[in-house]
């Protein structure tokens, strides 16, 4: 069974700084299309920064300049480095894998998410 397990949320103040990592297993991760997603109260899941198998990286406008995602596919581990972050960064957040077959097969799977709280 696939497994995506998220670390590194918690409690900080406005201004600091946390990373995040996801580790998978049973997938060939490096495969894989790694995302980051959070999710405000009440809110819709979105996007907040992607990097492809071959290390092309997208962000959100709200977090550019301020997070950094990365991967390590030694470790089948993905990281969101999160600095100057700010009150509405707040949300739980959520790793993401997908993989898209040339026939439109689409594998994708979904971390159990990390609460981030960013609060004086």
């Amino acid at each position: 069974q696939v497994q995506l397990v998220e670390s590194g949320g918690g409690l900080v103040q406005p201004g600091g700084s946390l990373r995040l990592s996801c580790a998978a297993s049973r997938i060939s991760f490096s495969i894989y299309t790694m995302s980051w997603y959070r999710q405000h109260p009440e809110k819709q899941r979105e996007l907040v920064a992607t990097i492809s198998s071959g290390g092309s990286t997208d962000y959100a406008d709200s977090v550019k300049g301020r997070f950094t995602i990365s991967r390590d596919n030694a470790k089948s581990t993905v990281y969101l480095q999160m600095n100057s972050l700010k009150p509405e960064d707040t949300a739980v957040y959520y790793c993401n894998a997908q993989h898209l077959l040339s026939d439109a097969t689409n594998y994708q799977y979904w971390g159990q998410g990390t609460q981030v709280t960013v609060s004086p």
